[in-house]
């Protein structure tokens, strides 16, 4: 670890995802001796605060996404300056989906110590409650919201063989669940994880037809994690010259390729872009 130039030291403080009797033990302490506490919104760590018994001394000062930038420039100052910093987002560790990366990156290369307050994360919860392998996984934060985006961005993800975890708003779950279906196929396993740690708190197992169903019936409200199996290529439940014909049969009764291929891959649990494949090597072989 290099040697810090400046007295200064930047803290990242993680904070509950729900329940506050999750916050870590240090948090308290934290808060309190900071010179400054940076939050993603001062409102809602002063509730925080209040319900852990905690006064903040120091100086508190919003640090989001809007002001981010130019945030950082000030933050950096005080820490060369010998400031303690204590950064704090709405829930979780800071720089993980959440403000923060900016400013770790300006203190390491300013020669700023950075530590942290370990404490919750909606990413490993979710793995750890999902039932499904996390012997290796990544995250890949929130999916695009346009629709072309987030499908490009899922096909790339086909043959991804670690676990998943997605963040995604309520609103575009069923969206979100639906283009995971289409190219991950409809019979990969997936969980879907709502307002961990609060009372509501629900974990929906499944493939991910039958969760694009569910969250399109029901609409999920809250905050939602979503986890979702690795490709793995010995559960094909089927030969792509079968997925090729039944394709082709499809055609044959008026379906448009397009709309065949799509319908062929919800029906066998296949990414469309297998599908897709077969199809044109089937039709390669016949020239």
């Amino acid at each position: 670890m290099d040697r810090p130039v400046t007295d200064g030291v930047l803290v990242l403080a993680g904070t509950p995802i729900g329940d506050v009797g999750d916050a870590p033990p240090r948090l308290g302490r934290e808060l309190s001796a900071a010179d400054v506490v940076a939050a993603e919104d001062t409102r809602r760590l002063l509730r925080l605060a209040a319900a852990l018994g905690v006064t903040i001394e120091g100086r508190l000062v919003s640090y989001f996404e809007g002001n981010e930038a130019a945030r950082t420039a000030e933050l950096l100052r005080l820490l060369i300056g010998g400031a303690r910093v204590v950064l704090v987002t709405d829930a979780g560790m800071p720089s993980v989906s959440d403000p923060g990366y900016r400013l770790v990156a300006a203190a390491v290369e300013a020669g700023v110590a950075v530590t942290s307050v370990p404490g919750p994360s909606a990413v490993l919860t979710a793995l750890a409650v999902s039932g499904l392998p996390v012997n290796r996984f990544c995250f890949e934060g929130f999916p695009p919201r346009k629709p072309g985006e987030r499908a490009r961005a899922f096909e790339r993800l086909a043959d991804e063989p670690r676990t998943m975890v997605f963040f995604e708003s309520r609103h575009r779950l069923a969206a979100t669940l639906g283009a995971m279906a289409e190219a991950f196929g409809g019979d990969r396993p997936a969980a879907v994880c709502r307002e961990l740690t609060k009372t509501h708190e629900e974990v929906k197992r499944g493939p991910l037809g039958s969760l694009t169903t569910w969250a399109d019936e029901d609409g999920p409200l809250g905050e939602i994690t979503l986890v979702v199996a690795g490709a793995s290529r010995e559960s094909a439940p089927v030969s792509a010259a079968d997925a090729a014909r039944l394709v082709a049969d499809r055609e044959a009764a008026g379906v448009a390729r397009k709309e065949a291929i799509a319908a062929v891959a919800r029906e066998l649990g296949l990414p469309k872009r297998e599908v897709y494949a077969a199809v044109v090597a089937a039709k390669e072989s016949l020239t």
